[in-house]
């Protein structure tokens, strides 16, 4: 979309699958069992990074946070991962407790990113040195102009199956927390009753696979159901590498408000929107007591 149509499709702008090269998409039952599956088992005692960087799409960008700003742009420094401003991000909390991560952040995301691009994000990262890289990538997959054109489960896997497998060649002692892909049928739930949101939304398209008007309650359960596979798509690659924390869903499940997302767009996080997603996706890392 433009700036704000390529909002989700640039979006969820741009925020979250070579995996098994035979691998088909996963039967509904199996995908929920993976997606709710802790991955490998990761130590307690991993130390805090002296570098790290950010990939995913807009949600990561925070891209139309705030009017303030942020109107139709990206304001990286309220992101949730590498954020320097009011949200307490990862990266913010990993300073308090270790001062020499400080300025070895970076934000590699690219607002309209999909998961054909993490691949190059992350050996960006690993070129950086990052010894810790959050993934938010896969909403744009799902946030597309119809059903019919998200990206299938499968292909979705594969591509963040080699973007995981490149990076870990390049860097096999960094750590790689992964987010689950916002609800985006929670997002309607909670703003389809707001005239604003709806306007919003028609008006410049956005994520119309599952806030277009013309949907029906079949069609939105169809792309949940897409959505809850891709995710366990995830968690399965995820849990493939000692060194990779799945979210085990924190994110999916999160319960936002309609405070938590922007004024602009009816779609991206705000600052507080922010600001809880760094809460509840650090409670899902690494480092959760520190």
């Amino acid at each position: 979309m433009r700036r704000l149509l390529l909002v989700p499709l640039l979006a969820l702008a741009a925020v979250t699958a070579t995996v098994f090269a035979s691998l088909a998409p996963a039967a509904s039952a199996s995908a929920a069992q993976a997606a709710s599956a802790a991955p490998a088992a990761v130590t307690a005692s991993v130390a805090l990074p002296n570098s790290m960087a950010s990939t995913g799409d807009s949600i990561t960008r925070s891209f139309n946070a705030t009017t303030s700003g942020c109107f139709l742009s990206d304001c990286p420094q309220y992101s949730w991962s590498t954020g320097t401003s009011t949200v307490t991000s990862h990266y913010q909390r990993i300073l308090a407790a270790n001062p020499q991560i400080s300025g070895n952040v970076f934000n590699d995301a690219k607002t309209g990113a999909k998961m054909a691009a993490l691949d190059a994000q992350m050996k960006t990262a690993a070129s950086q040195g990052a010894q810790y890289v959050t993934v938010m990538m896969g909403a744009n997959d799902v946030c597309t102009s119809s059903r019919a054109t998200m990206t299938p489960t499968a292909t979705l896997q594969s591509q963040f199956q080699t973007a995981l497998g490149n990076f870990f060649a390049a860097r096999p002692n960094s750590q790689v927390f992964v987010s689950s892909i916002p609800n985006i049928y929670q997002l309607w739930a909670v703003l389809h009753t707001n005239s604003s949101a709806r306007n919003a939304w028609s008006s410049f398209g956005i994520c119309q696979s599952m806030l277009s008007s013309s949907n029906t309650e079949a069609d939105r359960q169809a792309v949940l159901t897409q959505e809850k596979n891709d995710n366990a798509a995830l968690a399965s690659v995820c849990a493939q590498y000692v060194n990779c924390k799945w979210d085990n869903l924190a994110t999916f499940n999160y319960q936002f408000t309609a405070s938590d997302v922007s004024r602009i767009d009816y779609f991206h996080p705000s600052v507080s929107g922010q600001s809880r997603l760094a809460g509840t996706t650090w409670s899902a890392g690494f480092w959760p007591g520190v």
